[in-house]
Formats: C-alpha cells, structure tokens, sequence
C-alpha cells in the first residue's frame, strides 16, 4: 500500500489543511485579547465568539449538501477565500489602533458562515484524493496534524500577540487560507456528482444515511455527551487547578499533556486494525470520564494530568478510525451531509456545558457537575456496546455503490 503523502493530490490537501489549522489555532488567544483590550468587557467578547458560533452551527447542514451537490473542493476553495477576506478585514481592523465591536464581529460571523460550509468538505476531500486502502493512514495524518497545530497555535499567538499585537496573529490566519485555497485550486478531486432535486430532498436524505444506520446515530449521541462533557471541563478545570492542583502552572500542564496524547494516539491509530473498530473507538472515549472523576474526587495533580492525557489520547485513536469507517461505509455522494450532522451535533453539545457548568456548579458545588458528567459520558460511551451495529461493524466492509443516476465519477 503506497503511503497517502506519496500522491500528489493528497500532499496538496494535507499542505493545505495545515495551513489553515495552524492559522485557527492561532486565532483564539488572539480574538480574546484583542477585544478585552479593545472593550475590556467579557460581554463583548461573549458578543463576538456568538456571531462566529451561531452562524456555523445554523448552516452546517447547508454546508453538507453544498459539498455533495456543487463538489467539495470547489466549496472547500470558496470557503477559504471568503475565510481569508474575513480574516484580513479583522486583521485591518486591528491594526488601526481603534478597532470596532461591530465590525469584528461582523468579520467573525463571516467566518462562522465559512466554516459551516467548509467544515463538512473535509471527509469527501480525504475519500476524494486517497484509495480506500490509505484511508485510516491519511486520516491520522490529518488528526497528527490537528493535534500539533492545536498545541503549537497558542504559543505562536501568544509570541505574535505580546510582540506585534493581535492583528498580526489575524493577518497570519488570512494568509494560511489563502495559500491554502491555492494548493485546493491545484489537486484534483474524486466527485460523484448528485441529481438535480430540491433542497429539502437532499436535506432529507442525508438525515436518511444517518438513521438507517445504527451504530452511526448511537455513537453520535455518545460523541455529543462526550463534548458536553469537554465544555464542563474546560469551564471548571481551571478554577479548580487553580485552587485544588497547585496553580496556573497545573492547568497548562493539564493542557499541554493532553495535546501530546492526543498527537500520540492520533499517530497509534495509522497502525491499529481493530476488528470492531468502531465499539474499540468508543470504549477508548469513555476514559474521558477519569479526568472529570478525578477533578471532582481532589485527586493529586499527576493524577488528573495523567488522566487527561490518557483521555486525549483515547479521542486521538478514535477521530481518524471513525473518519475511516464513515468513508468506507457511506456512499460517497451523501458524504458531506452525513458528517454536516456529526459536526451539529458535536459542536452544539460543547457551548452546553460552558453554559450549564457554572450554573451547577455555584447551586451544588463543582464536585457535582463533574461527577454527573463523569457518568453519563462513560456511560454513554459504553452504551454503545449494545447496539448491534457497533458491535458487529468490521472494519473493512463490502464498499457501497453509489445509486444509478449519481454513478459517473468526475475529477475535479
């Protein structure tokens, strides 16, 4: 099996995926300092993630059909172009020295609305570009590389952002999308185009894909408790590292562990072939629910990092082993829909715990939310063992004909 680097098309969409991951990740740190420092106000700052929020989550099943109907690259190049207009205008903004509540925002509900759309590309770019056989290995390129740019982009904002200010951090973002919408122009893409039908068909059918499977629905349910229980922990985490672990330094070092393990069972999952690769993938995220357990028991601070490294790791096994069996057992063509609704569900379950956790928390204590959490994302997780589908789910399925009217595949 030829190693998926080794083809010129999916060197071109990895180059470019981490180009415009490494700006992504840089852009966090640097949004929230920049409108504390314009503003000085949470409030503004909850204002502007909002207007990114919002929009991603309303449209991303929009962005799903988009992708199967018009081709994922030819979307995916359009969505880091307007990203990238964003991006510089924010950037613009900022180095005026009297940037604008409103416009910022209005920059950022750009972006929120690019990356609905671009969000659900990446699966069918993957299928589109590598050989079944490459799939899993490509897919852990991809999350090895999701994992290093999450854990160097806060340190590359933090140096841009105490040096030359925020919007250099932003101006930087801009360009990844752009380089990136260049390599894109330049890689040709499997497409298996769709009939022309209205918008409410396609909507449909995509939902269609995910019901009539069992173990894809299930484990989504899983997968969204699962990132509920991250936004709990990320909310709550801090405070108590703070006050129960030993300081600030504990919590960074919660962070830090927790990306590396994260890189290292991504890099674990190019070699692992489980027999039931889904039901493995989902008891591995049930160790999530050690972290939660252990911060809300006061366990010693090399206790609760050790576990969230062994937690991350379980979610770096996981993400590329599920890209993999999605890709291999999904037609082609409802592709992108059918991962528009695992990205609504996982991302509209996280601003549900940032919102629910401080509530629980000042009513009965952090030690209740945590441990409530604890329960029902490992009991979730293993919950799935008794479904029949993830239990009986091989990795390496009789590959699925797309239908008769959608059967000509172009390259794009």
């Amino acid at each position: 099996m030829a190693h998926p680097l080794r083809g010129r098309d999916f060197r071109l969409l990895f180059g470019a995926r981490v180009l415009s991951l490494t700006g992504d990740a840089a852009v966090p740190a640097a949004l929230a300092l920049a409108v504390l420092r314009a503003t000085g106000s949470t409030s503004a700052l909850a204002l502007v993630l909002a207007c990114a929020m919002v929009p991603r989550l309303l449209l991303l099943p929009f962005g799903g059909v988009a992708a199967d109907r018009f081709d994922a690259r030819r979307v995916a190049l359009a969505t880091d172009l307007a990203a990238c207009a964003a991006q510089a205008y924010a950037a613009f903004e900022l180095l005026s020295g009297e940037p604008r509540l409103a416009h910022l925002a209005v920059a950022q509900a750009v972006g929120g609305v690019a990356s609905a759309f671009q969000n659900p590309t990446v699966s069918p770019l993957v299928a589109g570009t590598v050989d079944r056989e490459g799939l899993q290995k490509a897919n852990s390129l991809l999350a090895v590389a999701n994992g290093a740019t999450a854990l160097a982009g806060p340190a590359l904002a933090g140096s841009f952002v105490l040096t030359v200010g925020p919007g250099w951090t932003f101006l930087l973002d801009a360009a990844s999308f752009g380089l990136s919408a260049v390599l894109l122009a330049c890689a040709r893409v499997r497409h298996v185009p769709l009939p022309r039908r209205s918008l409410r068909a396609d909507l449909a059918e995509g939902w269609s894909e995910v019901r009539s499977r069992d173990w894809y629905w299930s484990s989504l349910i899983a997968h969204s408790v699962w990132n509920g229980a991250a936004g709990v922990l990320l909310t709550l985490g801090p405070a108590l590292a703070i006050e129960r672990l030993g300081g600030e330094g504990a919590w960074i070092a919660v962070l830090q562990v927790g990306a590396a393990g994260l890189v290292l069972g991504s890099l674990a999952a190019s070699r692992l072939r489980p027999r039931r690769p889904v039901l493995v993938a989902n008891v591995g995220l049930a160790t999530f629910a050690l972290p939660l357990a252990l911060l809300a028991a006061s366990a010693p601070a090399p206790l609760v990092i050790g576990a969230y490294g062994l937690a991350m790791a379980g979610l770096g096994v996981l993400n590329p082993i599920w890209e993999t069996v999605v890709q291999r057992t999904v037609p082609q063509h409802a592709l992108a829909r059918v991962t528009s609704y695992d990205w609504l569900l996982s991302l509209g379950a996280a601003p549900l715990g940032y919102t629910l956790a401080p509530w629980a928390a000042s009513a009965w204590g952090p030690g209740v939310p945590l441990t409530v959490t604890a329960v029902l994302v490992g009991g979730s997780c293993l919950a799935t063992a008794a479904v029949p589908g993830v239990r009986r789910l091989s990795l390496d399925p009789p590959p699925v004909q797309p239908p008769a009217a959608s059967a000509s595949v172009q390259v794009q």
